[in-house]
């Protein structure tokens, strides 16, 4: 077992193959709106850590399949249990957008 694993962060390429398989499912990302911006993985929702109340106006079913990220793991581990504590039962921290190894969108690729 890995140091992320047993710290509770996810494998972000796995949790994306997972997140596309599931259906009911939904993809946030808990980085402020400036990192979001810059880079983000598409079909992504933007959900700053600081404003998880606001998940209500993204998922209305407390049973959806929610996958959450960051840039690391940290802030999307937090996320993981604010969401829980709200009453939303399927929340998976699949980890951090650095390790992620997909195609991104956002500011940093598109010409200027």
């Amino acid at each position: 077992m890995g140091l992320f694993s047993f710290l509770g962060f996810g494998n972000i390429n796995a949790g994306i193959e997972e997140f596309k398989r599931s259906e009911n499912a939904y993809l946030i990302d808990v980085r402020t709106p400036m990192e979001y911006k810059e880079e983000h993985i598409p079909g992504s929702k933007n959900l700053p850590l600081d404003n998880m109340k606001g998940i209500s106006s993204i998922v209305k079913d407390k049973s959806a399949n929610i996958f959450v990220y960051c840039l690391s793991g940290g802030r999307s581990a937090e996320a993981k249990h604010r969401l829980n504590q709200l009453g939303y039962e399927n929340v998976k921290n699949i980890g951090g957008i650095a390790s992620y190894q997909g195609i991104l969108e956002g500011r940093r690729y598109h010409a200027s």
